[in-house]
């Protein structure tokens, strides 16, 4: 099959599995165990932190940090740490870290692993642990003056703000002009079409290249996790993933909340309805490839009349075969626990048309864009050889989707912890070795003919599906109560990347801690490392590269 990934016996046997052996590796480093439904627990003092990382990293090939999860207890903080490796998404552990209740502080994770940087940030932003040896800890959401941490137990909304005026700014501030210095501080964003929503780029110049690029990210917030901890796992937390990456994957943002409360709650979706779920999400794939291919050619060279207006063109066409399943175009809300809310439009025949003849119209339409993209010598001197990131450097920083494929890391959820209907699907992941802005593109654009060749099975199959087979959803309680104190960390490929989402349930009808793993928030930590050294407009190219949405950036 086309999806296996090439692993000699040997690398799979060579390194700890098991909840025992990582322990065993571990030794006194740890000093209790749980039991995620994902992965095992290994819980670790503090003050231990770097040396039980850097050991499960270095010896057991747990490279990559996909996320970090902070919450409060009746009695404790913790931090836990979500490891998996990039050669074998199979193997997963969770490095727990509880702290006191007076003094929620442990060590950083930032000097093993780069990503830890801003998701410690956030950490320490909402919930109100310190991390020790961090870099730069400091609100990352929220304001400097911010008052309290908004996911803490004792947080009062009602709390009074202090808001940073101009006319409250030191007078004696010291000025740090320089006659015969050569640096400039320019400010891009945070309202700008070059920066793809309201993201503030503090930029430093040394005469003409970049000395710094430091994202400003927040702007957007909405604490779209204290909603989901809000929310009933039933009824009333899936109409918010459409609203986190709002552009375009809002069924794939979906799948990542079914996924989760699906494993979380033992509920078993139908074969038919995991067809369903698999043909519109490679749309909606689609219809993200194509926004972020039109918004690219736009921020490199200007084409607004050409490459943007094509795009938009073929991914209205997509939109429209989604408003006919769903009857929304933007934020669907179609997905259930246990499958689908409803069956494929009728006339079916007609449905299966539109969607053959969209399949016909985008091997000529993808034909031309090359012609018009990567063809093009500005776009190619623009793209090739400019915001460079190497492949270990993106796996420090927990780079996923297209940005990680670009740099040439064989990595997707699809293959790698199959879902859906995927594996029963003959396709290929699409990787470039070139690390560049130009390598990005070229992975999204082929990524568009493996999402049709995807949709094109799933429609033969649903084409021929028995009529009294059609089972769109399974028979789910009306009142979902997980088990106290379960945890659950899962995560499906969104059309930027690792979209994952963990829960700890507490035997009620609401999450007790819903923590949103963004593809985008990883993905935009990589930009200094892309264009520190090159020139303003490479810096635009590559954060066009990366395909950032804020709404997913800020949650």
């Amino acid at each position: 099959m086309s999806l296996e990934r090439q692993r000699t016996p040997e690398s799979v046997s060579a390194v700890p599995t098991t909840g025992d052996e990582l322990a065993d590796l571990l030794g006194d480093l740890v000093v209790g165990r749980e039991e995620h439904l994902n992965a095992p627990g290994l819980v670790v003092r503090p003050d231990d932190v770097q040396e039980a990382l850097f050991t499960l990293r270095d010896e057991a090939d747990f490279d990559h940090l996909s996320c970090v999860t902070a919450e409060e207890y009746e009695d404790r903080y913790e931090s836990i740490y979500h490891l998996t490796s990039y050669d074998d998404r199979t193997r997963e552990v969770s490095v727990v870290v509880p702290t006191s209740k007076d003094d929620p502080r442990s060590q950083s994770a930032a000097p093993v692993f780069r990503t830890a940087d801003w998701h410690e940030r956030e950490a320490y932003d909402l919930v109100g642990i310190e991390y020790d040896e961090h870099p730069d800890l400091r609100r990352i959401l929220l304001p400097e003056t911010w008052q309290g941490h908004p996911l803490s137990m004792d947080y009062d909304q009602d709390r009074p703000q202090i808001v940073t005026l101009t006319e409250h700014a030191n007078p004696l501030q010291e000025d740090h002009r320089s006659e015969d210095g050569n640096t400039m501080y320019i400010n891009i964003g945070p309202h700008h079409p070059a920066t793809h929503g309201v993201l503030h780029v503090k930029t430093t110049l040394d005469g003409e290249q970049i000395a710094d690029v430091e994202p400003d990210i927040g702007y957007l917030h909405r604490c779209e996790e204290q909603l989901c901890q809000n929310g009933t796992y039933r009824h009333q937390i899936m109409p918010y993933p459409d609203r986190w990456d709002y552009a375009s994957a809002g069924l794939l943002n979906e799948w990542a909340y079914a996924r989760v409360a699906e494993d979380l709650a033992d509920i078993d979706v139908p074969e038919y309805a995991q067809i369903i779920r698999t043909m519109s999400a490679e749309l909606c794939r689609i219809a993200s490839h194509m926004l972020a291919v039109g918004t690219f050619a736009l921020d490199i060279y200007g084409d607004f009349t050409a490459i943007f207006m094509y795009a938009m063109r073929d991914r209205e066409k997509v939109q429209n075969i989604l408003e006919d399943l769903t009857g929304q175009r933007m934020m669907f809300n179609y997905f259930r626990l246990g499958g689908v809310v409803w069956d494929l439009p009728e006339p079916r025949e007609e449905f299966f048309g539109k969607i053959r003849d969209f399949l016909d119209d985008l091997p000529p339409a993808l034909e031309e864009y090359h012609d018009l993209i990567t063809s093009n010598e500005i776009l190619q001197t623009r793209t090739i050889g400019t915001g460079v990131l190497p492949p270990d450097v993106a796996k420090s920083y927990g780079a996923t989707g297209p940005v990680a494929r670009g740099s040439g890391v064989d990595y997707d959820l699809r293959r790698d912890d199959p879902y859906g209907y995927y594996e029963e699907l003959e396709w290929d992941v699409v990787t470039e070795d070139g690390c560049d802005n130009y390598s990005r593109l070229l992975v999204r654009m082929r990524e568009v003919e493996e999402s049709a060749k995807i949709i094109e099975q799933c429609v033969d199959l649903l084409e021929d599906w028995p009529e009294d087979e059609r089972d769109i959803q399974s028979n789910v309680p009306r009142t979902l109560r997980p088990d106290d104190d379960t945890e659950i960390y899962r995560a499906v490929e969104g059309a930027k990347g690792e979209l994952g989402i963990y829960i700890r349930a507490d035997g009620t009808e609401k999450p007790a801690r819903f923590k949103i793993r963004s593809p985008c928030f990883s993905n935009l930590q990589t930009l200094p490392e892309m264009s520190n050294g090159e020139y303003i407009p490479d810096m635009i190219a590559s954060l066009g590269s990366l395909d950032i949405i804020l709404g997913e950036v800020d949650r």
